[in-house]
């Protein structure tokens, strides 16, 4: 059981990355995927979630609008589409998986993956 969060690189501002959350041994389409991430010298925060029923939750207001979290069941991957992107948003991204509801905590996902660093530079 594995979750690989993969996609990330270096970006200039403006521009737009596509992260994908892929699993191995398990299915994501019947649970709740959140995408995190963690600035350097900054606590690991909540992004965005998609739950068991397709509900999508972002938790920070300076990405709504900017970022686009959605499933790919065939593949058995949770994209984040990330446009017009901004210095603010360098850190590394991690996605995780739960059964049923989203959560904004990292603590409560039983899956976790490794993580992908975006970083946004000129």
């Amino acid at each position: 059981v594995q979750l690989q969060a993969s996609g990330g690189g270096l970006v200039q501002p403006g521009g737009s990355l596509r992260l994908s959350c892929t699993a191995s041994g398990f299915t994501l389409y019947n649970r709740a995927i959140a995408w995190f991430r963690q600035a350097p010298g900054k606590e690991r925060q909540a992004v965005s979630c998609i739950g068991s029923s397709d509900e999508i939750l972002y938790y920070e207001d300076s990405v709504k609008g900017r970022f686009t979290i959605s499933r790919d069941n065939a593949k058995n991957t949770v994209l984040l589409q990330m446009n017009s992107l901004e210095p603010e948003d360098t850190a590394k991204y991690y996605c995780a998986a739960r059964s049923f509801r989203c959560s904004a905590s990292w603590w409560g996902f039983t899956s976790k993956g490794q993580g992908t660093l975006v970083t946004v530079s000129s």
